[in-house]
């Protein structure tokens, strides 16, 4: 059964998908970069739902070889020609003047001005979305149609900006499990009026740390709000020893689009995350892409980073870099929906419910089979395909139930859903075929549904 079958067999008293949309909308306007007030006001936002803890680090601080860099906030920006008109004005959209420029007042030519414009040729009534965080610079980002159209003429140009010493800004919230070991969710909140990256992960994340307060987990979740690279970065310096509880981890970013899904997996490349993830798409029922790590991405590389090793991986629906919508003004509200946002959800829920319920059973009556009809377990095949699939998710699990496989080596092996593995078990466990184990990689069980 797929993914999106099972979920549609849960009563789901609220629409998961729209209420993402919904906060993602809160979140969109908002001018954010890699510090500043737009960071804040966007943390803000997250905690009206979720208890977040705010850190706030100086700039100047060394966060292993990198600086935290100033904090820069934007009041306005725009160019006029000589009739007054305002040809861009940051006010329609933030991407406008690309992160980090330095405040401008200037009289220039259209020459001079054109060495300070970011186009995209091939995209002409696009808005592209660039940044200078670490180089001072300046510029204004246009639809390239906009550009030809300019006269030869003078024009105003304003950005009304500041960077000056302050901090960068990151939140977590912690919703605490019978142990301390980790799983770590993290969204990059950087970027500023784009949709899919990343105010759907941030939407989506929000939503999740909210649907888990009160439920009873094994595993403790951080869920990590910083801005991209070097909020990450800064999370890690200052959470050296602590990172050493993570045991699984998903950076989440551009989960609102009709794509994929796809699934980076950690540079381990085996941590259970990435066979959770794996075992959760290739029984979705879409047509998920499932790719080796590399160093090139989100914040899965710093996680990943060989210091740390930790096993994160990347979860996504379309791929970064890959779709005409990738960092432009095409990535709008329009761009994502509520049914890409709900499968996004409920596929990272089921990945967390394999990790939660995987464990290891051992077979009481290993020699040979156990006559499973006198105990009324073995269903009348006949072209029944669901009776087809417990009949054979019962015969793995007694094969393997050894005291050595776990749940999911079975599902993997028998190439069934965890689900149909985990539910099976509990009847065999139910009718004294199965005692847990005592070398258990995890104890079993999550306290309510990880689904909406």
């Amino acid at each position: 059964m797929n993914a999106e079958g099972y979920f549609r067999e849960k009563i789901v008293k609220e629409d998961i998908g729209e209420e993402i949309l919904s906060f993602a909308a809160e979140i969109y306007p908002i001018c954010r970069s890699i510090t500043g007030n737009g960071v804040r006001e966007t943390l803000r936002a997250i905690g009206a739902h979720v208890p977040l803890e705010i850190h706030e680090v100086p700039t100047g601080t060394a966060v292993f070889d990198w600086v935290i860099p100033q904090e820069w906030n934007i009041r306005g920006a725009y160019i006029k020609n000589e009739r007054g008109e305002k040809i861009v004005d940051f006010s329609r959209s933030n991407l406008h003047v690309m992160s980090f420029s330095v405040p401008v007042r200037q009289h220039m030519s259209l020459t001079e001005l054109k060495q300070h414009v970011y186009t995209l040729p091939d995209q002409p009534d696009l808005i592209p979305y660039r940044t200078s965080y670490y180089a001072e610079n300046w510029a204004f980002c246009m639809p390239h149609r906009l550009l030809e159209s300019l006269r030869d003429e003078t024009y105003e140009v304003v950005i009304d900006s500041h960077l000056q010493d302050g901090h960068l800004t990151y939140g977590e919230y912690l919703h605490r499990g019978r142990t301390e070991e980790e799983f770590l969710l993290s969204a990059h909140v950087c970027h500023p009026s784009l949709a899919n990256d990343n105010c759907s992960g941030v939407a989506l994340l929000t939503q999740l740390a909210k649907h888990m307060e009160g439920m009873q987990t094994r595993y403790s979740y951080r869920f990590l709000f910083a801005p991209g690279t070097i909020g990450a970065i800064t999370w890690l310096a200052r959470n050296e020893q602590r990172s050493q509880r993570i045991k699984h981890g998903l950076v989440v970013s551009m989960v609102g689009d009709g794509g994929g899904p796809t699934y980076k997996k950690s540079r381990r490349g085996d941590a259970r995350i990435d066979r959770a993830m794996a075992q959760t798409l290739r029984h979705s029922g879409l047509a998920p892409s499932i790719l080796d790590f590399s160093p090139y991405g989100y914040d899965e590389r710093q996680y990943c980073s060989p210091g740390f090793n930790l096993p994160v991986g990347l979860f996504q629906r379309s791929r970064f870099g890959t779709i005409p919508h990738y960092h432009t003004s095409a990535d709008n509200l329009d761009f994502i929906a509520p049914p890409h946002l709900a499968v996004s959800y409920r596929l990272i829920a089921e990945a967390i419910e394999i990790i939660e319920n995987d464990a290891i059973y051992r077979n009481t009556m290993p020699k040979c089979e156990p006559q499973l009809g006198r105990r009324g377990l073995y269903g009348m095949i006949g072209g029944d395909k669901d009776a087809a699939a417990a009949n054979m998710a019962m015969l793995w699990i007694l094969n393997l139930s050894d005291g050595m496989h776990s749940l999911l080596d079975i599902a993997e092996r028998a190439n069934l859903p965890f689900a149909v593995i985990q539910r099976t078990a509990q009847i065999l466990l139910h009718k004294g075929l199965l005692v847990t184990s005592e070398i258990a990689v995890d104890e079993p069980g999550v306290s309510g549904d990880m689904r909406p």
